[in-house]
């Protein structure tokens, strides 16, 4: 057998020992790997220069708090932004719990290995279903059946039928990679099974869990067909504070993704509309960002 030893000039890359037609392979495999990865780069910050530079001179303290009045010619998205944080919170509040308890469920505790796998086929199918089939479901159930009309909860609802499989599939996928020892030291010190899952379980699969909310989150922001069936486009703002929590589910308005869709297909504005994409790329990476540092906290603790 040939002696292959790193090559100390080039730590990493070309070894000793091979043949020139293997080493000429390695290196255009890596070269394509490289090249590969700048373009992936180069694209994406190519993808952000070019809205930050189309944004940011139209972005002002009026654009992002006011509310928009034709009379008074204001240009305003302070609605959209909030019923978008409306939105993303009341979707999370009942799609963790239920995705996250579901992945328990599946992994720890079903017995049933064909029932386990004919829920995680209709998952993986579920995650890959367009998101108009998702608005038209909305439409017929909670906006017709239930009688929610085009409202906020109605939107959140069709959102958590939306994303579920996502973090369904995340946490499961994130609860078998930890080590069955993990399991059965636990239960041999005495441990019963929820109490095992809840101390040993969850907090070594926090990661999987944390990026399953993220993906959910980048998923119900960017979202506009959807919300254009089940929330409608008012711009209107609407002050859970003073009117009550009960009004949430009477109230309707537009997101940011849908503010989008109207500034750049309805009224061709596109300088605002990319004023809207710069505003979205902000919560969505301070969201994401607090998702992480929750994630690394809880895992600390």
């Amino acid at each position: 057998m040939a002696n292959i030893k790193k090559n100390p000039q080039e730590p990493g890359s070309t070894v000793q020992g091979l043949s020139a037609s293997r080493k000429v392979y390695n290196v255009g495999l890596r070269a394509l790997i490289y090249i590969a990865a700048g373009l992936v780069v180069a694209l994406l910050v190519f993808l952000l220069g070019y809205i930050l530079y189309r944004g940011l001179p139209n972005l002002s303290w009026q654009f992002l708090t006011a509310e928009e009045s034709v009379l008074k010619d204001i240009q305003g998205i302070g609605p959209a932004i909030l019923n978008t944080l409306y939105v993303i919170l009341a979707t999370l509040i009942v799609v963790l719990p239920l995705g996250v308890g579901s992945a328990i469920y599946l992994t720890e505790y079903a017995t049933n290995r064909r029932l386990v796998a004919a829920i995680e086929f209709a998952t993986e199918t579920l995650a890959g279903i367009p998101s108009i089939i998702y608005a038209l479901v909305g439409v017929l159930v909670f906006a017709e059946s239930l009688r929610l009309g085009k409202t906020l909860i109605a939107g959140a609802f069709t959102l958590v039928i939306m994303v579920l499989p996502t973090v369904i599939r995340t946490t499961q996928e994130s609860l078998k990679t930890v080590p069955q020892s993990y399991r059965e030291g636990s239960l041999g010190l005495g441990s019963g099974k929820w109490h095992m899952i809840r101390t040993v379980v969850l907090p070594s699969s926090i990661d999987g869990i944390v990026t399953g909310c993220i993906l959910a989150i980048g998923r119900i922001v960017g979202e506009s067909a959807v919300l254009l069936y089940t929330v409608g486009m008012s711009m209107q703002m609407q002050d859970f504070f003073r009117n009550g929590l009960e009004s949430f589910f009477s109230a309707s308005g537009s997101t940011l993704s849908v503010a989008l869709y109207v500034y750049a297909k309805v009224r061709a504005d596109f300088d605002l509309a990319f004023s809207v994409a710069v505003v979205l790329i902000v919560i969505t990476l301070v969201i994401n960002l607090a998702a992480s540092l929750a994630g690394k906290k809880l895992k600390k603790s």
